[in-house]
This record gives C-alpha cells, sequence and structure tokens, in this order.
C-alpha cells in the first residue's frame, strides 16, 4: 500500500521559517546597533579620565608602572652645572602645600602606655601614624592599643591612625627590623595615603619641638598665682590668638626630595665585626624571640657595592621609599637579601640602597634628627637621659631624642616646658579649636590645620638645619670622611688625609 506524503509535505517544508526568521531578527539588530554606534567606545566625559585610566593601569605591565615612577623621581630632579650629584637637593622641590609626615611607632612588651603617650606628643591631623607592638607583646596590651585608637574621637574622626594587627617578631640589630619598616611603608603605599617623610620612632623616643605650634603664652598661666583664676581662665582663650609652628613650618620651605638619614662608610672594626660574619635572624623563621645566631662562616667584604651604615632612625622621602620597594633597577632587593645576614642590618641597609644610588645618593643629608649622648668613644647602646641632659637637648635643635627611661621626670619636663602638653591630652597646636577651661583638651576641636607661623622650635631646628644642609657638611654623605657621632660632625679618618 502506498502511503500519501501530500498532506505532511507542506508542514515539513516550513520547518526552516523558525531558524531562518531568528536569524534575520538578530542580523537586523545587530546592523541596527552598529549603524547607530551603540557598540562603539564611549566618549570619555569630563571628569571620567579618572576612573578610565585606573581601570588601564590595572591591566598594565609592572615595567611600565616602574618606568613612569622612575621617570617622575628623575624629572623631580634639576641639573646642577657645579655639583651633579648634588642636582636633587639644590632644585626646587618643595611643594605649595605643607608637608605631611608619616610616623612609625615601634614598640615591644610592656611599651603600650608609652607609645600612646609618644603618640599624643607627636599627633597632627595632617600626617599618618602606624603603631607596631611587636610579637613579643602579648595580645591583650595590642588589644588594648587598639581599642584606645578606636575610641578616641579625634583618631576616629581624622582616621590618620592604624595600628597593625598582626604583630611581627623583632629581633634586636636582625633584619626583621628592616622588614617591619617596610611592611610600615608598604600599608602607606597599599591605602594611598599623602604623605611626604617617612620617621620611625620607638616608644623610648620623645619629641623636643611641637608638630605645628609652640603656645609660649600657656607659661604665664602656669606661673600664675591660684588666687588670680580669672586672669589664668583668660590666657588660656587669648592663647589660641598666639600659636608659633614648629617642625610642620620649617620643612615646608625644604625640598621634599631630602633624605635624613645618618651615614658613614664602613670601616675599621666594624668590618670585622659586623660586615665579614654571617649570622641568621631567628625571627625570620620562629614563632619565638632569639638572640641573632652566629654561623662559623665568614664571607669577604662586596666588590659591587661599598658598604655604609648609621643611625637605625631615618626621615626619608617618599619617593625613596617608593624606590626601596619597587627596586627597578634591583638594587634594593639586592641589598635586602645581603642583609638578611649581616649583624645590625638596620644600621646599613638603607644607608648602602641610597648612598650606591646614582638618583638618590645626592639627597642624602647626613644626620638622623635624634638628640642621642653617646660615651666617647661610642658604645654599643646610648646613654639614657634624664633631667641633666635637658639643656644639652633643647640647644641641640634637635626634633627628637632617645632613649628615655619610662616615665622619667625629664618627659614631664618636656610636655610641660618645650610642648606644653597637659598629661593625657594632645600637643596643642594651631589646629585645635576647642577650649581649655577646666583643663578641658583644646585639641579635642579640629580647626584650620595648614597654616603655620614659626616660633622658638622652630628657630632652634632652623638653626641645625642650616648646618646640616651647607655645603661643608653635606660635602661628606656617601663620601670616605668618618662621622664622629659625638660631635655629629665629618673627620678625615687616619690614613686617609
Amino acid at each position: 500500500m502506498r502511503k500519501s506524503w501530500g498532506l505532511g509535505r507542506p508542514s515539513g517544508d516550513r520547518r526552516w521559517l523558525l531558524p531562518f526568521a531568528a536569524s534575520l531578527l538578530v542580523s537586523a539588530t545587530l546592523f541596527l546597533a552598529a549603524a547607530c554606534g551603540l557598540f562603539s567606545p564611549p566618549s570619555l566625559a569630563d571628569g571620567d579620565d579618572d576612573s578610565i585610566l585606573i581601570d588601564v593601569a590595572t591591566w598594565d605591565t609592572a615595567a611600565a608602572v616602574e618606568s613612569e615612577i622612575r621617570n617622575r623621581l628623575v624629572d623631580s630632579a634639576s641639573d646642577d652645572g657645579d655639583n651633579p650629584d648634588d642636582a636633587a637637593v639644590n632644585s626646587d622641590a618643595s611643594s605649595a602645600d605643607p608637608p605631611r609626615i608619616a610616623y612609625l611607632l615601634e614598640g615591644t612588651k610592656g611599651d603600650g602606655a608609652r607609645m600612646r603617650r609618644a603618640l599624643q606628643a607627636i599627633y597632627h591631623p595632617r600626617n599618618q601614624y602606624i603603631l607596631h607592638l611587636d610579637l613579643e607583646a602579648p595580645p591583650r596590651e595590642r588589644i588594648d592599643l587598639a581599642m584606645y585608637v578606636k575610641g578616641d574621637a579625634m583618631f576616629s574622626e581624622v582616621g590618620n591612625v592604624r595600628v597593625i594587627a598582626k604583630g611581627n617578631l623583632v629581633t634586636y640589630k636582625g633584619p626583621t627590623m628592616v622588614a617591619c619598616t617596610l611592611h610600615a611603608v608598604s600599608i602607606l603605599l597599599k591605602e594611598g595615603l599623602e604623605w611626604d617623610w617617612f620617621i620611625n620612632l620607638s616608644a623610648s623616643d620623645y619629641p623636643l619641638v611641637t608638630q605645628d605650634a609652640s603656645r609660649d603664652v600657656l607659661l604665664i598661666s602656669y606661673e600664675m598665682p591660684p588666687k588670680r583664676l580669672e586672669f589664668r581662665i583668660f590666657a588660656f582663650r587669648i592663647v589660641y590668638f598666639m600659636t608659633k609652628d614648629d617642625i610642620l613650618h620649617v620643612f615646608s620651605s625644604l625640598p621634599r626630595n631630602l633624605n635624613f638619614i645618618e651615614h658613614m662608610q664602613l670601616s675599621g672594626w666594624k668590618v670585622i665585626s659586623r660586615a665579614k660574619p654571617i649570622v641568621v635572624d631567628p625571627g625570620l623563621y620562629l614563632s619565638k624571640k632569639f638572640d641573632l645566631t652566629m654561623t662559623t662562616e665568614r664571607r669577604e667584604l662586596p666588590t659591587s657595592f661599598k658598604l655604609y651604615t648609621g643611625s637605625a632612625w631615618i626621615m626619608l622621602t617618599k619617593t625613596f621609599l617608593e624606590y626601596c620597594i619597587w627596586g627597578w633597577d634591583n638594587l634594593p632587593r639586592t641589598l635586602l637579601m645581603y642583609y638578611v645576614n649581616f649583624i645590625s642590618s638596620p644600621e646599613g641597609y638603607f644607608h648602602t640602597v641610597i648612598c650606591n644610588s646614582d638618583e638618590f645618593r645626592g639627597t642624602a643629608v647626613g644626620h638622623d634628627l635624634h638628640y642621642i649622648a653617646w660615651d666617647y668613644p661610642p658604645k654599643q647602646h646610648p646613654n639614657m637621659l634624664s633631667m641633666r641632659d635637658f639643656n644639652k637637648m633643647v640647644k641641640s635643635g634637635a626634633p627628637f631624642a632617645r632613649k628615655f627611661p619610662k616615665d622619667d621626670k625629664v618627659l614631664d619636663k618636656i610636655d610641660r616646658e618645650l610642648l606644653h602638653r597637659s598629661e593625657g591630652q594632645f600637643t596643642p597646636g594651631a589646629w585645635c579649636d576647642g577650649s581649655s577651661e577646666g583643663g578641658a583638651d583644646p585639641c579635642s576641636s579640629r580647626g584650620e590645620d595648614s597654616v603655620f607661623e614659626p616660633g622658638p622650635g622652630a628657630e632652634r631646628l632652623r638653626g641645625l638645619m642650616k648646618k646640616v644642609l651647607s655645603w661643608d657638611y653635606r660635602n661628606g654623605s656617601c663620601s670616605s670622611l668618618g662621622y664622629d657621632q659625638t660631635k655629629r660632625d665629618w673627620y678625615v679618618p687616619k690614613g686617609r688625609g
């Protein structure tokens, strides 16, 4: 029996119509979209450039990013025909915008209260602060420090104080101290914070000048008899119109590419006792603190770079520390690996990097901005400071001093006569906009923080800057001259004259 296909053929012949119609619709849509420009790149409206560039930068190559930073640093230095090495220092790298300083404040077990006091003494809303209690401090102490920062109304309002939650294990004289410093710098760079210089301080350091103001009129109120209370209150009220600016004022007039780092070429007994031995820092791989481990092996002095040494306390520029982190010519990374097995690497790493770098050698200024009392000849540790050192500290012009015993009376004298700071309060400055009636903290209210005026502390600091930035003094930077830590000056070592 023959099957009839007549009735089913029309339906089978039309099965291609649905796919064809769908394809035609899609094709027409794509054509119209292209004609109307729906798939063309959007035009950059005013103000949208940054967001587009950020997206592109995240996919850029590391080499291109390093090249951009390097070019920015090189362009910031102008050529000086007489002294090519000093081009960066002699250039006008200062900015109309007042400077900002980033502080690393370090401590260990039992230093929580000292760190709070030091933070109050150096605090200013323009600056950035990173607090680090090492792993030897108990968790409770670190939590208390973090809760203090979180609970302070000014810190919460400004948002410029950070506590490193996970403490690093730091070995005295070991590379873990350098790693801790680089850790803090990395946080500052990662957060995209604004700062011009970086200063590291310990809990045994203390400032000798204010961040931005010195309230001399307060001294009058301290000398008033108790019965003249009304005048005392009046003096507290008028003092806010008589503020004088110190450290931020002085550094406002300096080029922003100066690196303050005490340094000298490694020589004498330090070559034998520091450069040739090979040590291992247990803090790199153990969870408990131990002294450096000495090995029986010794090594020769390097021939591809010169070794420098100096103070572990520094004031370095953001551009130089970017170089230490990025290391586009590999020098910072090479030296970091070398100093892993070096005794007292915190007293040599940054010094050797800057003095072996063609781009930054001319920016080094041989001073650590500290007053430190040394024996003669200097021993491993400086002397503890006390009341008998007060006049010498002031006369030095240095903005900081160390080492202070915990809660020593000389700190109270510094608070009273140099910082004019009451216990538990910030060092008063032009940015403080509150009232001090009834013992209240005038810095509980924030005012203008970018207008400065010089005071006695600024005059002392300016005198120090005049000395260390003079040609005679800077001639010793990154040279073969020796450095006398007790006299704070250069000299020609025996056999080199």
